[in-house]
């Protein structure tokens, strides 16, 4: 039934109008109108989740106006003159009650386990406390010492530098010198609003569990190509948790509405080679300071 289902999806899937992917890159695109990119096994399942269900309320609405077109044909007053006057009729009550049971009951047979995956937290390789602030993020890697920074969208006044202004770069406005900004480092000019000055350094092939907070208001930790979405709630800590597979940037965004700048507490995640992260995490001990994940490839390279 699995295999059968999994074939029905990627049918599905096919004749969908998904928005075509930058490789290992997990942002959005214009006009864009599927998935990011899967980078995770939660998100694979997500994706064929939706798919299925794709299938089964296209097939439902297919029915019903089936339905509705056979009564305007046929029962219509020039086809029909004359109208029954029963008021019930059993069997159709019958079914029209069991058959949505039963395929609610066939939903929530996949969709169910897909939940109980999100939510039952694993051992992790690497573990990760996400704080959401007013309006940036904060990370502390609690599995090691000494490895803690914020993190702001480049292009926020806390990003911007003597040197940026004199550029003529101007907080939250996209110019040519904000462009240049960018490239310096390491981002496309199109991923202007979507990029920080200290990306996420995470190993691929690990397990990674993250305790997520607030400090002020409620935000919302989200990276779509991982498929997973947790409120940051001030005086609490909730958990997720996700495995990535594929190396390469990932873009996320505050999911919930937190006050005036909202729309400029970005999330970007660099996932990278177990051996790449571990040069990293001692090169940021070493430094006392955050290091940027490209000059220690570069120096590895060499």
């Amino acid at each position: 039934m699995r295999r059968i289902l999994s074939l029905f999806a990627l049918l599905a899937a096919s004749a969908a109008p998904v928005a075509a992917q930058d490789g290992a890159v997990g942002k959005p695109h214009p006009g864009g109108t599927g998935f990011q990119v899967a980078a995770t096994e939660l998100a694979s399942d997500i994706h064929w989740l939706d798919h299925m269900l794709l299938i089964i309320i296209t097939v439902i609405v297919i029915f019903v106006c089936a339905l509705l077109a056979i009564v305007i044909v046929r029962y219509n007053k020039r086809a029909n003159p004359t109208a029954a006057s029963f008021t019930h009729n059993t069997p159709v009550e019958v079914a029209w009650t069991i058959v949505p049971i039963v395929i609610l009951v066939f939903i929530g047979s996949f969709s169910l386990p897909v939940l109980f995956k999100q939510q039952r937290i694993p051992e992790g390789d690497v573990y990760v406390k996400v704080t959401g602030y007013q309006w940036y993020w904060g990370y502390e890697y609690t599995d090691a010492e000494d490895v803690a920074f914020d993190s702001y969208m480049l292009g926020q006044p806390a990003t911007m530098t003597s040197e940026d202004e004199a550029a003529g770069a101007q907080p939250y406005v996209r110019s040519a010198a904000m462009d240049a900004k960018l490239q310096a480092a390491g981002f496309e000019p199109d991923e202007f609003l979507l990029a920080v000055d200290k990306p996420l350094v995470l190993p691929v092939g690990k397990v990674i569990v993250m305790d997520v907070t607030g400090s002020d208001v409620i935000h919302s930790w989200t990276v779509p190509a991982f498929g997973v979405k947790q409120d940051a709630v001030p005086g609490r800590i909730a958990q997720l948790w996700f495995e990535p597979t594929v190396e390469g940037t990932f873009f996320g965004q505050c999911s919930e509405l937190c006050g005036k700048d909202h729309a400029y507490m970005p999330i970007t995640v660099r996932v990278v080679p177990e051996a790449t992260y571990e040069a990293w995490l001692a090169a940021v001990q070493e430094a006392g300071e955050y290091v940027p994940v490209e000059q220690v490839q570069a120096s590895l390279t060499n």
